[in-house]
Order: structure tokens, then sequence, then C-alpha cells
């Protein structure tokens, strides 16, 4: 790749780096520090089996608005308005839970990094706020700078704390860590809760589909299909090796200790800060805790952008009356935010017992959700309206259906664990 090639590639970065914003998050912070703190290195084949496997639904979202110039809500409208109703049914089933659920940890962080006592679930709303203001007033652009700093700060960091807290297992006696029990309803409903956001829902991909469609807009031009893919790849790479690297440093700093990450997102926050301090060194502190916090920052900014966007193409498609009221889209857009706090609020208020609590609620309805969107996904790329040359290869078409088996067969397992046990 000659000089020309390579700032022309380094131009279209933005959304690969906008779903790995969307990615690490919950996913990696929370959840894959909790599986290498719980259970060791037994999780770290389910975190490479999920990664490999719901990569296809992923991918389908800079390959269709690429080839199509339009979103994947747009693709679901034309294999039928039954999809555009079932993908909204399943988006506002999640979207307050999920965002209430990313809101929280980021509170957590921020309460504990700097001594704040105004209580949790009025600094949520706070925050929320704060990110629609940012929203508004930056937009796409403001996003696509911001997250680019965030991911290189906090991957840095990761890979540091991790090489550094390489000696820290040979400390620890075997027969003090819990090994995961395939017996055990605890455990396996935490498997099921740890594949549903990794790396991250599959309805990301609707987002990313979106965020590629705006950045074309920025760049005033559509690359080609293997740069957009490449920059898609290395997001998600990127995302999969950092999932493990939280995993590892669960594994060597909290397994087997007899210490428990707490449920309480501030204390927690605590732990997972001293991970990095007790590898790294004290001097770190405030890089980890403004790396940890800006991470999930973004994290709960990308989302609330994420939701407001896909909300304009359902009511465009379901609402066409509603639609064409608003002249200016954008004020529509401002409703959604206004929608989105509210409804994440009310879940704070009235159903958040603890962090873990929301985390695992969320996640446990994205992993039961992953089968249909999966599908969905698949349908609209393999459709006669998809360009042939830009469909999916026979590789890429097995290892989606392999995808949605997986995910379907431990969907009922849940159900059978939780409801029939």
């Amino acid at each position: 790749m000659n000089s020309r090639a390579l700032g022309h590639f380094v131009k279209i970065f933005g959304p690969g780096l906008l779903y790995a914003g969307a990615a690490i998050g919950v996913s990696h912070l929370v959840q894959s520090t909790r599986a290498g703190a719980m259970f060791n290195f037994n999780l770290v084949w389910v975190l490479i089996v999920a990664n490999f496997l719901k990569y296809p639904f992923f991918e389908y979202g800079p390959r269709y608005a690429t080839a199509t110039g339009t979103s994947l809500v747009d693709g679901y409208y034309k294999i039928g308005k039954w999809a555009v109703i079932v993908f909204a049914v399943l988006t506002i089933l999640s979207m307050f839970i999920v965002q209430a659920a990313v809101t929280v940890v980021t509170v957590g962080i921020m309460a504990y990094v700097f001594q704040i006592t105004i209580e949790i679930k009025i600094l949520c709303v706070m925050v929320l706020i704060v990110s629609a203001i940012f929203l508004i007033s930056g937009k796409y652009s403001a996003l696509d700078k911001v997250i680019k700093f965030i991911i290189i700060l906090l991957a840095l960091s990761t890979v540091v704390a991790v090489f550094a807290s390489l000696g820290i297992q040979s400390e620890i006696s075997p027969e003090t860590i819990h090994n995961f029990n395939w017996t055990n309803a605890t455990d396996v409903f935490f498997l099921i809760a740890f594949i549903g956001w990794m790396p991250a829902p599959i309805d990301v991909s609707v987002w990313s589909s979106i965020w590629n469609l705006e950045k074309n807009k920025d760049l005033g031009y559509v690359p080609t299909m293997r740069n957009v893919l490449l920059e898609f790849k290395i997001g998600y790479i990127g995302t999969a090796f950092l999932a493990l690297g939280f995993l590892t440093l669960g594994a060597l700093v909290m397994s087997g200790t007899g210490n428990e990450l707490s449920t309480s997102g501030v204390v927690f926050a605590g732990q997972l800060i001293n991970m990095y301090t007790d590898s790294i060194g004290s001097w770190a502190y405030w890089i980890i805790s403004i790396a940890a916090l800006t991470t999930m920052l973004s994290t709960t900014i990308t989302v609330l952008d994420a939701y407001s966007r896909v909300m304009n193409p359902i009511v465009k498609y379901l609402l066409p009356g509603v639609w064409k009221k608003f002249r200016n889209k954008d004020k529509l857009r401002w409703f959604w935010y206004i929608f989105i706090i509210a409804g994440a609020a009310f879940i704070l208020a009235f159903a958040a017992k603890s962090m873990v609590h929301m985390v695992t609620m969320a996640t446990t309805l994205s992993f039961l959700m992953a089968p249909v969107f999966a599908w969905l996904n698949y349908k609209v790329v393999t459709d006669d309206h998809m360009p042939i040359t830009s469909r999916p290869g026979k590789f890429l078409r097995v290892l989606s259906w392999l995808g949605i088996i997986f995910f379907t067969v431990f969907s009922l397992v849940y159900i059978y664990w939780r409801f029939l046990i």
C-alpha cells in the first residue's frame, strides 16, 4: 500500500472504531473481567467462539451499507415490513435496559474516580443529558474524532497491565480457583450473559451500517468494499484481543484470591482500577482512571447516538404520516434523546437492584434476541436486492448458519435452566 493509498485508508477510519467504542464497555470492563475473576481462564474458549461466530452478522452492517448506500433497517424493509416491525419491537424492548446498564457502569467509575457523592440514579440522568447535548452540538464528526483517542489509550493501558501482571498467578493456589460447572445454574446463567455482549449485541450491526453512511457523507465519496471491510476487521479483531486482555487481568489479579468483584458500580470501579495499578504501579492511577472512564463514557454516548439514529427509519417505515410531519429530522432525534433518557431513568429508578443485576438483565436479553437479529442480517445480505458481487461468500454463509444454530441452541438451554428446572 503506497503512501497515497494509506492516506485514503486512514481517512475512512471511524465506523469500525465507533463499533469498537460501543463494544468495548460493559462486555469488556465488566463481563470479561468477571469471567476471568470468577473462572480463571475456563471461559477463554467461549470468548473466542463468540467472537468468531458473531463476526459475519457484524460484518454485514458495513458490507450492506457500502453495497447499497442504505442501512440495514432499509434492508429489513426491502425483505418485508414485518422485518422492520420485528426489529422495532426488539429495539424498544432492549434500548432502555441497555442504555441504563452502560450508563450505570459509567457513573460508577465516575463516582469512584472523582469521589462524587450524588445519588447514582441522579448522576446517571445528568450524564445522559450531557451526552445528548454533546451529540446535538458536535454530531457524528465529534464522536468520530473522540473515539480514536479513547480506544488507543485504553488498548495501550490494557496491554501494559496484562504483561505487567503475568507473574501474579504463580502466587495463587490452584485449589482456590473456581472452575466453571455446567451443572451449576448460576454458572450457566453467567455464561449466557457473557456471550450476550461478547463482543457486543448483534443489533450493533445496524448501528454500524448507519455510521458507515454518515462517514461517507463526511468523506464525500464511498470507499471501496475492500477498504471498508478492512477498517471494520481492524476494529473487530482489536475488540476481541482487548476482551481477552480484560479476562486475563481478572484471572491473574483476582481469580483464586478469595476476593470477589463487587455488584456495586462504585466499588467495582475501584477494584477494576486497582487491578491495573497493582500490575503497573500506583503512578498509573490517573492514566487508567481516565482511560476506563472515557471508554465507558464513549460507550454511553455511542449507544445514545445509535438508538436515536435507528429510531428514525423505524418511524419512516412504520409511521409514514408522522415522518412526513417532521421536515427537520434533527428535531425528531432530539425527541428520541428525551425518550431514551426518560426510559433509562425509569429502569434505573424502579428496576435497578445493583450494577451487576442491570448488566445481567441487559446482556441476557441481548443474547435471547441474538438468533433473530442474526437471521435478519443474513436474510438481508443474501436477498435478491443485494448486488451479487457484494453478497457474502460460501465461508461466511456457512459460518452464519453455524452462528444462528449456536445462538438458538444456547437460548433454548437458558430457557430450560430458567423455567423448566
